[in-house]
């Protein structure tokens, strides 16, 4: 508690002032603080000359404030508080735009976020066809692409010398999802010509064909189907059908095409083999009701996509059914891409594809 001091402070004032041809009385105030005495004179006009004793007794209650010396106050002095940056909040969750090629397994990989977390997020489900361009919440996801899934090159690529594996044999269960083709479909970016199996996707080749030895031109879409086998003359259900109820058909006349169908699936360490089997529906002319095959050399091309190895492109027999198989190994878990590309570089009445049957193995001992 600050001291209070008490002080009897008496004035007594006498003032006579005496002006020739007037009297005047100068009123003196003194106003008192604790530390500041301020005088204020006025000039009163009076009508005659007095002498007026004043004498003013009044006890005045003064709070007084010790001034601290300088050495107090640099030693209790309250040193300015620092202040740190503020580091920006990371955002709980983040916009991914989707991308060509895009499936829920690939943006998973890219930002790092389970997919179950993904769907629950945006309200959809595995079977939901996302489009390019497409915005998904992905939560708990600082907007950084955390790991890039190799993708698809339709073009030529140099053959990788398989493993050496020849003592190994498939063993255990076929990883890919819908192998045979047997589940739905979708129409692949919304693309009523691509109608896809679930969990599978697409690219095309859409550009300019400067293969050497081709018929030049511009690579153009296939018609993709999913056709089941109720569909397909019974004559031909052994060429088209390898196992199941349904088969894929691409096809497009009159026009070079070049495209790969696969899907991504996350491996554990091990030795993997990719088959996929295939009819080359290349026909160079009809006569009649018969399929005349086409015979040029390349007239039709196929390879084993895994990630951006795989085989080379193998040179298959038109009319024929084809099997193509490549051995790989997983070194740590990851997620690979795997698959098939096909490519017709001539013009022909009809370059055409039948794909069925595809598998994914792990190789152990028999």
């Amino acid at each position: 508690m600050k001291p209070r001091i008490l002080l009897l402070l008496t004035v007594s004032l006498a003032i006579l002032v005496a002006c020739a041809g007037e009297t005047q009385t100068v009123e003196v105030t003194r106003v008192v603080t604790q530390e500041v005495a301020v005088e204020v004179t006025r000039v009163v006009s009076e009508v005659s000359t007095v002498e007026v004793p004043v004498e003013v007794t009044r006890l005045v209650e003064v709070e007084v404030v010790a001034t601290p010396t300088p050495a107090e106050v640099e030693a209790t002095a309250v040193p300015e508080a620092t202040v740190e940056p503020t580091a920006e909040p990371i955002a709980e969750s983040n916009i991914y735009v989707v991308q060509s090629g895009d499936n829920l397994s690939i943006i998973a990989t890219k930002t790092g976020v389970a997919v179950a977390d993904i769907l629950t997020a945006n309200n959809i489900t595995s079977g939901t066809l996302l489009a390019v361009g497409q915005e998904l919440v992905i939560p708990g996801w600082s907007g950084e692409i955390v790991a890039e899934v190799p993708t698809v090159d339709v073009a030529s690529v140099p053959a990788a010398p398989p493993p050496t594996s020849a003592e190994l044999v498939p063993v255990g269960p076929n990883l890919l999802p819908n192998p045979s083709f047997e589940e739905d479909w979708y129409f692949f970016q919304g693309v009523s010509e691509w109608q896809i199996p679930n969990n599978w996707l697409l690219a095309v080749d859409e550009g300019p064909n400067t293969l050497e030895g081709g018929s030049g031109g511009t690579f153009l879409r296939p018609e993709i189907r999913v056709v089941p086998k109720t569909d397909i003359p019974p004559s031909e259900h052994p060429l088209f059908v390898f196992d199941g109820q349904n088969t894929i058909k691409a096809f497009k006349g009159g026009a070079p095409t070049n495209f790969a169908i696969f899907t991504d699936i996350t491996l554990q360490p091990g030795r993997y083999r990719m088959t996929i089997n295939f009819f080359p529906d290349i026909v160079a002319q009809y006569n009649g009701g018969t399929k005349i095959w086409a015979v040029q050399d390349l007239s039709s091309e196929a390879r084993v996509i895994v990630d951006n190895e795989g085989t080379g492109w193998i040179v298959p027999q038109a009319g024929s059914k084809a099997t193509l198989t490549y051995d790989f190994v997983v070194d740590e878990a990851r997620t690979v891409r795997v698959g098939g590309a096909f490519r017709s570089r001539f013009i022909n009445h009809n370059n055409g594809w039948f794909l069925d049957a595809w598998s994914l193995q792990a190789l152990g001992n028999p």
